[in-house]
């Protein structure tokens, strides 16, 4: 499962920034997870407890938010909202464009329990 991998890729970043910070546990996570980054947010979310089990981030929330596709168009240079299987500027509706964000998962937000 590809989401499990990535769970235990988290993890590992999670405990690194809980260890540089003293911290003694986790307890949110906040990812943002574009439409277009070839994950499954869903089961991202069941394999996170298999990947956190044993770790600091073991008993955290993990919350995924999603985030939207966006575009910068080649033509008019406008930054406009597109949708994931059209890739079109909202301006001009010109098809040259290139893709801002959508793609991405990202590590948004720790809470962490510092002593």
């Amino acid at each position: 499962m590809h989401e499990l991998s990535l769970c235990q890729a988290l993890i590992d970043q999670v405990e690194q920034i809980a260890r540089e910070h003293g911290a003694t546990g986790v307890e949110r996570i906040l990812l943002k997870v574009g439409p277009l980054a070839g994950v499954e947010p869903l089961l991202l979310q069941h394999a996170y407890p298999l990947a956190a089990v044993g770790t600091i981030a073991e008993h955290a929330e993990l919350v995924i938010e999603p985030s939207q596709v966006r575009v910068r168009c080649q033509e008019c240079d406008a930054e406009t909202d597109a949708k994931p299987n059209r890739l079109l500027c909202g301006a001009c509706g010109s098809f040259k464009t290139r893709l801002i964000s959508g793609d991405e998962l990202l590590l948004a937000n720790l809470e962490l329990t510092i002593p």
